[in-house]
């Protein structure tokens, strides 16, 4: 049984979170012009943040004392309130919370497997979820990772060119007209210009393959100054010196002798520190100067498995930043567990356009909510550890 110092603190954080989920629903109340669906959403939020096991809509509904799902799946249906405005107060609550010049945007995707051939976007397509090609939606995020912490501030859910050239079929899921096919990494460039826009603070963009692959996004973060490690394959071919000849990854990492690879962590996984041997090479820079581009390579201890990534940064970064960079990728396959375990990203049930949106926005602010009170006290904590000390 807790003392009376313990469970003293255990109701004032019971209290504090409460009071910090009321004040998140006030930052979004705005965006909800009638009292029912503003009420609702704060119940929808605590249904998420709440011990229920499977997080849809009657369970939601039960959660808040109500006898049907009705209310629930009006809030994501036909209620009057746009996700994309959620979506912007989201953002905005991360950057206040978590934000740090030095950030790191990540791109990445998730699968969603669902029955059946009607729910917005679903085909037979691979998910890393489920490691095969399996029936499923496909969702392309964007996250911010800093030393504070990391949450998602951004969404889109990837729409099959069987879709998109099927507008019966877009009309009967809610898909708004003007919404044509974009691949995975002209979201990622809708996403990105988007927090960039905002003037999100963040001086890398990491992804993996699907995104590095494509020379027109690593073009355009040039474009826009914006450093970057993304991962590529082992074929693809890079510019080296002045001349027009390329040379592939793969071949580029042959030649480095072994004197030049370095041991160095890409962070910390489950199971302790990524430990992981590290090259690069410089490949032909870019115009502008001050700014270089190299090829990083990883090589695994283990079993010697290379990976590559493109880097364009400033001339100055070390081969440790970039490894920093690299490293910090997997924060988003750590918050997509999160999310989908503990808010209910992949629980709903909604099979159209605008509901997809709505769930999978109140998610991930619930989960960015978690993220923050996690971090808070933890600090917290540790500011009374060292002042006791």
């Amino acid at each position: 049984m807790p003392d009376a110092d313990g469970a003293t603190a255990e109701i004032e954080e019971v209290q504090a979170w409460a009071a910090g989920l009321d004040g998140l629903h006030a930052q979004i109340g705005g965006r909800f012009v009638r009292a029912e669906p503003r009420r609702r959403v704060l119940a929808y939020l605590r249904g998420l943040l709440g011990n229920i096991g499977r997080k849809n809509g009657w369970q939601l509904a039960e959660h808040a004392g109500e006898r049907t799902p009705d209310g629930m799946q009006r809030l994501l249906a036909t209620a009057g309130w746009d996700p994309d405005l959620v979506r912007d107060d989201l953002r905005g609550y991360v950057v206040e919370q978590l934000g740090d010049p030095g950030a790191v945007l990540v791109v990445d995707e998730t699968g969603f497997l669902k029955k059946g051939t009607t729910s917005v976007g679903v085909q037979r397509q691979y998910s890393g979820t489920a490691g095969k090609v399996d029936n499923c939606q496909l969702g392309v995020f964007l996250a911010y990772a800093s030393a504070k912490g990391r949450a998602f501030i951004d969404r889109e859910l990837y729409l099959p060119k069987a879709w998109t050239d099927d507008r019966v079929r877009c009309r009967a899921a809610r898909v708004p007209e003007q919404v044509g096919f974009q691949t995975k990494p002209q979201l990622a460039r809708v996403m990105l210009q988007r927090a960039l826009d905002a003037g999100v603070p963040a001086s890398w963009v990491t992804a993996d393959e699907v995104y590095g692959q494509d020379p027109t996004l690593r073009g355009w973060l040039e474009d826009r100054g914006m450093a970057h490690v993304l991962a590529i394959k082992s074929s693809e071919l890079l510019a080296v010196g002045d001349g027009p000849a390329k040379l592939s990854a793969a071949e580029l990492a042959a030649a480095v002798p072994a004197e030049h690879w370095v041991g160095a962590s890409a962070g910390h996984g489950a199971k302790g520190r990524r430990l992981y041997d590290w090259t690069r090479i410089q490949l032909t820079p870019p115009a502008v100067s001050g700014w270089q581009r190299w090829l990083l390579v990883r090589r695994s201890r283990r079993d010697g498995e290379l990976a590559y990534y493109a880097c364009f940064a400033p001339a100055s970064t070390s081969l440790v930043g970039l490894v920093r960079v690299a490293g910090s990728r997997w924060a988003i396959e750590d918050g997509f567990q999160q999310a989908k375990n503990e808010v209910g990203l992949d629980h709903y049930e909604v099979r159209r356009w605008p509901g997809w949106y709505r769930h999978i926005t109140l998610a991930l602010l619930a989960h960015a909510f978690l993220v923050v009170t996690r971090t808070t006290a933890t600090m917290s904590k540790g500011a009374k550890g060292d002042a006791a000390a």
